[in-house]
Formats: C-alpha cells, sequence, structure tokens
C-alpha cells in the first residue's frame, strides 16, 4: 500500500439536491417579498401622513397671518381666451400656501407673472394665467402635494394627491355661496367659524389621481378610485352615485371622466375638492351634459380615495392626521343631499359630521 496512491472521488450536488435548495430558496423569497412590500407601504404611508401633516402647518401658519384658512378656489381676473391674462378666479388654495411650505420664491414668480403661457405665446398677468393652462411657473412637481403611495407610474406636471373639505353638500360645488364645510369658492372660514371644534371637522384628505382623459364609456374595468362617472341628474341621494359602481368598479356602459389631482392650481372641486356623502374610497359622481370631459360639473359627489388598504387619511383641522375606515358611518344613503346654507345635522352619519363645521352633531371615535 506504500507504493500507490490513493484517490478519493470528488462528490458534486446530485439533481435531487440543487432542486431541493432552490425550492427553499424560492419559498424563503416568497414569504420575504410581501413582508418587504409590506414594509415599503408603510413607509410610503408614514410619508403620506406627514405630507398632510405639513399642509396642516402651512393651513395654521397661513391663518396666524390672516385670521382665516385660504379658499379652495380664488384669485381674480378675467377669463378670455386664450387666457393668459387672467386666472378666472379659479386658483386653487395651494398656491396660497405655498410660503408656508418652503415655496416662497414660486409664489412670489406667480404673483410677479410673466414667463411664457404656451397656448398664447403671451407673459402671464400677475397672479398667474388660468389654473389649467401650461405655465412656466405652473409646469412643476412639488413633493410636498404628492402621496408616495399613488398607483399610477408617471407623475406628471401640476399633479397633486391632495384635496379641501367642501362638506356634505353636493350641489354649487364651484359656486361663491356659503358651504356646510371648510373650503368653498372666493369664501373663507376660520377657526371661528368651526362650531364643531377643530378635532371634529375635516380640512383636507387624499384622492387618487387620474388619468386625465375625458368621457368613455365604462367597460367593467374603470376603477372608482380614478374615475367619476356622469349622473344627471344629480339631484337624487349618494346611493344612486353608488349604484353606479359593482364594488371597485363602474358598472358597463357608463360614461367616466378622469380629472382629480390632474391641475392642482385649478380650484375646480373636480381637481382640488372632496365632499363626504359616500364613504371613502366609493363611487364618484358628476352632473354635466353629455361628453363633458372638463372639470366644470357643477354638482358632484366626489368622496377622498387613496391606495392605502382600507381607508384614507384625513387632516383634521385643529391639525391633526386620522385614517378614515372605508366602513365608517355614513348614515342613510338614501337621503338627499343638504343645501349648502342649511344649519343642521348631515344625515350621513359620522362620515357626514366630520364634513360639516357647524352642524351641531355629536362626534365620538372613528
Amino acid at each position: 500500500m506504500s507504493g500507490r496512491t490513493i484517490r478519493r472521488k470528488a462528490r458534486g450536488f446530485t439533481l435531487i439536491e440543487l432542486l431541493v435548495v432552490i425550492a427553499i430558496i424560492a419559498i424563503l423569497i416568497a414569504l420575504l417579498l410581501p413582508a418587504v412590500q409590506q414594509a415599503r407601504e408603510a413607509a410610503r404611508r408614514s410619508q403620506c401622513k406627514n405630507n398632510l401633516k405639513q399642509l396642516g402647518l402651512a393651513l395654521h401658519n397661513y391663518h396666524d397671518v390672516y385670521g382665516v384658512f385660504v379658499a379652495r378656489r380664488g384669485g381674480s381676473g378675467t377669463c378670455n381666451s386664450p387666457y393668459y391674462d387672467g386666472n378666472c378666479t379659479r386658483l386653487s388654495g395651494f398656491v396660497g400656501l405655498l410660503p408656508y411650505i418652503d415655496q416662497a420664491a414660486l409664489y412670489n414668480k406667480i404673483q410677479d407673472g410673466g414667463g411664457n403661457v404656451s397656448n398664447s405665446g403671451q407673459p402671464a398677468a400677475p397672479g398667474g394665467p388660468a389654473g389649467w393652462m401650461s405655465w412656466n411657473f405652473w409646469d412643476v412637481r412639488i413633493p410636498a402635494f404628492l402621496c408616495p403611495s399613488d398607483g399610477l407610474t408617471t407623475i406628471g406636471l401640476r399633479q397633486q394627491n391632495y384635496l379641501f373639505c367642501f362638506g356634505d353638500s353636493a350641489s354649487g360645488t364651484n359656486s361663491t355661496q356659503q358651504i356646510r364645510g371648510l373650503f368653498g369658492t372666493q369664501v373663507c372660514y376660520g377657526v371661528r367659524d368651526i362650531l364643531d371644534g377643530t378635532s371634529n371637522t375635516i380640512a383636507m384628505s387624499e384622492g387618487a389621481r387620474g388619468t386625465g382623459s375625458g368621457p368613455t364609456g365604462a367597460t367593467g374595468t374603470q376603477s372608482v378610485l380614478n374615475f367619476e362617472t356622469q349622473y344627471d341628474p344629480l339631484t337624487g341621494s349618494p346611493a344612486g352615485c353608488r349604484g353606479k359602481a359593482n364594488g371597485n368598479y363602474y358598472i358597463s356602459g357608463n360614461q367616466v371622466k378622469s380629472q382629480r389631482g390632474g391641475q392642482m392650481w385649478d380650484g375646480q372641486m373636480e381637481r382640488t375638492g372632496f365632499n363626504t356623502l359616500n364613504p371613502p374610497n366609493s363611487a364618484q359622481c358628476s352632473e354635466g351634459n353629455s361628453g363633458w370631459s372638463n372639470a366644470d360639473s357643477p354638482n358632484c359627489i366626489l368622496p377622498p380615495t387613496s391606495l392605502h388598504v382600507g381607508g384614507v387619511h384625513a387632516l383634521m383641522a385643529d391639525g391633526a392626521v386620522r385614517f378614515i375606515s372605508d366602513n365608517i358611518d355614513s348614515g342613510n344613503s338614501g337621503t338627499t343631499p343638504p343645501s349648502t346654507t342649511t344649519i343642521s345635522m348631515s344625515p350621513y352619519g359620522t362620515w357626514g359630521a366630520l364634513g360639516t363645521r357647524m352642524g351641531g352633531e355629536l362626534v365620538g371615535e372613528f
């Protein structure tokens, strides 16, 4: 044996062992991936909540200066095509909040005017052109106005995810009148006007951005989060609007459009507002002529929407941010919406009560 060399044959993995290892790795990945996704969504949701907190601080800093909160829709100027010489009194409240979210430089440029309005080739008047126009100083993305959980992959210019509360009424959403909520057209309210208490009154919430598309016939694939359906005339109850959808999608055959969050400088209700008739993440409806692709509907039922599971964030008038469940008590959806000028309890349960500033309701835990 001393003269012989003993060689041992190197042993490798068998095919069965390799497959077992691959299977174990696949199982571990399958277990880990949902956890990673949940952790990422938790971080996005936290950032979204923080954005609303910053907007709450901005609202109160504005209030400290002017004694009232900003209007959802205001501004001044003419409204004649090609819309560079005035902003049609349609500027959204986001313009007034700019100095209070570290965007004073942009605010000053807007107030100075100038630049170039794309469809006219003319400089804008001081205060800016119409909010839906393309203009040097409008064409920006502001992270503080965007929720990172939003499901659209492309973030366009002039887009936002946060909305101002109109109240629990559906009519006159773009009219200059007193309203039951906090944010209307060319009307401003302060803390003194919130008789229900600032901790019981919603100021802002979320809206999943629309795709910007005009009227189309629903095929059963348009989500209630991103689209609204036309409902003529919008004089009935919220239940009629909810009947246009089956679960999370509109029933085939309904005409829909998608305007929410697409033009953050335009203060129209369909773009920057919501009301508290239908509960969060349920059907959106607007009244208008057949084929309307604009955001000018005079009467709307537009609940807040989000890509967060189970509900939406809501900024209360005291600056606190709470998570509102899709299943919040929304009262009798078969009741006709109250007039904007009516001082009365909301018929839409806790959800409607949170939308009013002086309804006199008792609001407990929600």
